[in-house]
């Protein structure tokens, strides 16, 4: 659903925009360049001896970009400051940084840089299958706590308190470990996950459609949300995401206001505002250009849009310093709840 039926970025990739200049443009021949646009589908093949994958990489790599995969991804950021998106959330992060990212949950984590500048291992990082622990739950009743931790993670979540502190010792002895000891070792920080209590965790990304929603509803936001990535910097209207869902328009506004929680015109002006953030943070263009790529025709009303959103202007957005930018933002529905998030 919305942002866990992917499906919808696949569509979108190579029909948004053109790369714009970026903030860093390091000195290594030939080194790709950060992506401003669209999330990429990371293929993750299996390891014929390991049930999951462990690694570590530096900072610029090929590695570290705008992308989704199946897997469940569990994170650490040992070196630097900067900001990170995922899904619908946008916000700062500092060394010891530790996430949890849900199946086929957009994620980046994009350094401060000095041209020329590389943060040697940055990242440790463990990705499985979902389908590979559902199994072991199936047979380990003990697991079933972890299977409730999953279906919180779709949403990402940040660690803090002793829990974030706990689980860096523990993300780096499942790097440190082999064989059963290895799997012994992810459990534990599993484990510590699910067992966390609720001032430690920070949730992320918004579930675009309730998981109470009717199939029409699940069908008019899941349509809905497509058309506007396909058309993020052309006119768009409610009656042609109407059209798609093949249903009137009426009826549209009625199923994805009830499905999603927001109107038509709020999710549209919602997701050019989040694309906005991450070509202020990561490109050099002017704002008149980003207005334009965000599929704004007029300067005054992106400013404004961007505003009500963001509580801030483009450019004072832009000139903040990583460790002053809010951790919360009205666009990332994120939350740091004492009580369950439902």
């Amino acid at each position: 659903m919305g942002l866990k039926n992917i499906g919808i970025f696949q569509e979108w990739k190579n029909s948004v925009m053109n790369p714009l200049p970026t903030k860093t443009d390091y000195d290594a021949k030939n080194a790709p360049k950060f992506q401003a646009t669209d999330p990429v589908l990371e293929v993750i093949p299996p390891h014929p001896s390991r049930s999951f994958r462990w690694l570590d990489h530096d900072y610029p790599s090929e590695i570290a970009k705008w992308q989704y995969h199946p897997e469940i991804e569990i994170h650490l950021i040992r070196k630097s400051t900067g900001s990170m998106i995922v899904g619908d959330y946008i916000g700062p992060f500092e060394a010891g940084h530790v996430s949890i990212i849900g199946s086929n949950l957009p994620h980046d984590w994009m350094s401060d840089l000095q041209p020329g500048q590389v943060f040697q291992n940055r990242d440790a990082v463990i990705q499985f299958e979902p389908d590979w622990l559902a199994k072991a739950a199936a047979v380990i009743p003990e697991l079933s706590s972890v299977k409730a931790l999953l279906e919180r993670a779709q949403k990402g979540i940040v660690f803090h308190g002793n829990t974030r502190l706990k689980l860096v010792d523990q993300i780096e002895k499942v790097g440190a470990s082999t064989g059963l000891g290895r799997v012994h070792s992810l459990f534990a920080v599993l484990e510590t996950m699910a067992q966390a209590p609720h001032e430690d965790c920070q949730y992320l990304s918004r579930l675009w459609v309730k998981e109470s929603a009717s199939q029409d509803g699940k069908a008019a936001v899941e349509a809905g949300i497509k058309y506007i990535f396909e058309n993020l910097t052309k006119d768009i209207r409610m009656s042609e995401a109407a059209r798609i869902a093949h249903m009137s328009e009426p009826t549209f506004s009625k199923y994805f206001k009830k499905a999603s929680g927001f109107t038509f015109s709020d999710m549209v002006r919602k997701l050019r505002i989040g694309h906005a953030c991450r070509l202020l943070d990561q490109s050099d263009a002017t704002i008149s250009a980003i207005c334009s790529s965000s599929g704004y025709t007029n300067l005054a009303n992106f400013n404004r849009q961007f505003l009500a959103e963001m509580g801030m202007t483009p450019s004072t957005y832009r000139n903040l310093d990583a460790d002053h930018k809010p951790e919360t933002q009205t666009m990332s529905f994120g939350l740091r709840s004492p009580s369950p998030v439902p």
